[in-house]
């Protein structure tokens, strides 16, 4: 009598998903695993279930998907002009002073800016610099019996800078043919953490701008 009393009440206890659904906040789940036999009820509520997690894992797979291709929509608004502006040109020049202009007064006051020089003068890794222009680098660095002259920022720019005539090869605008001499220089010196930098605008017949850094 004993053992088929605690057999009786072994069957009555729930199972350890039956737990798990009714302390869960998952909808649904605790009307599927409930106590006692399979009712219609049941079934309707595991289809329910079933089809909304599967609706569920299509959808978030559809967008990750469409997430990793990367797409994207390019908007492009085309704007016809009847006459252009001569337009503004900037040239980056990857060096922006000419070797061959530079003096010793250049470099004894901007040899460090140039970084052709260190804090104490002297020629940094010379083993690394090419034997000409080592050569004549050591020629212009040769401070010993040097006095110093008078440095001016501006007028060093406008020497050692770049020449508009020697880099335009060939100018056109609105069938004309320009040059050089259809601009004008306008030196204008910016100073940041970075050291000084010239921000030269050429000016032409056409309103042409030119800026040098």
């Amino acid at each position: 009598m004993d053992l088929k009393d605690t057999t009786s009440e072994g069957s009555l206890q729930p199972s350890s998903i039956q737990i798990f659904a009714n302390t869960s906040t998952l909808h649904g789940i605790r009307h599927i695993f409930v106590y006692g036999p399979l009712t219609i009820r049941r079934v309707l509520w595991a289809v329910a279930f079933m089809g909304s997690l599967g609706l569920l894992l299509v959808e978030s797979s559809e967008r990750i998907s469409f997430y990793f291709s990367y797409q994207h929509v390019t908007k492009v608004d085309e704007v016809v002009a009847h006459s252009l502006v001569f337009p503004a040109v900037t040239v980056c020049n990857l060096n922006g002073f000419r070797f061959s202009r530079l003096t010793t007064n250049d470099l004894y006051h901007a040899g460090e800016l140039l970084a052709l020089l260190d804090v104490n003068l002297d020629i940094p890794n010379p083993h690394l610099a090419d034997p000409t222009v080592l050569e004549a680098l050591r020629e212009k660095a040769n401070f010993k019996h040097y006095k110093p002259k008078v440095f001016s920022m501006r007028e060093f720019l406008e020497r050692v800078g770049h020449d508009l005539k020697d880099m335009m090869l060939y100018c056109k605008f609105k069938g004309q043919e320009c040059g050089h001499q259809d601009f004008t220089t306008v030196s204008n010196l910016v100073f940041s953490s970075f050291g000084a930098f010239a921000f030269p605008v050429m000016k032409g017949a056409w309103g042409a701008r030119v800026t040098w850094f």
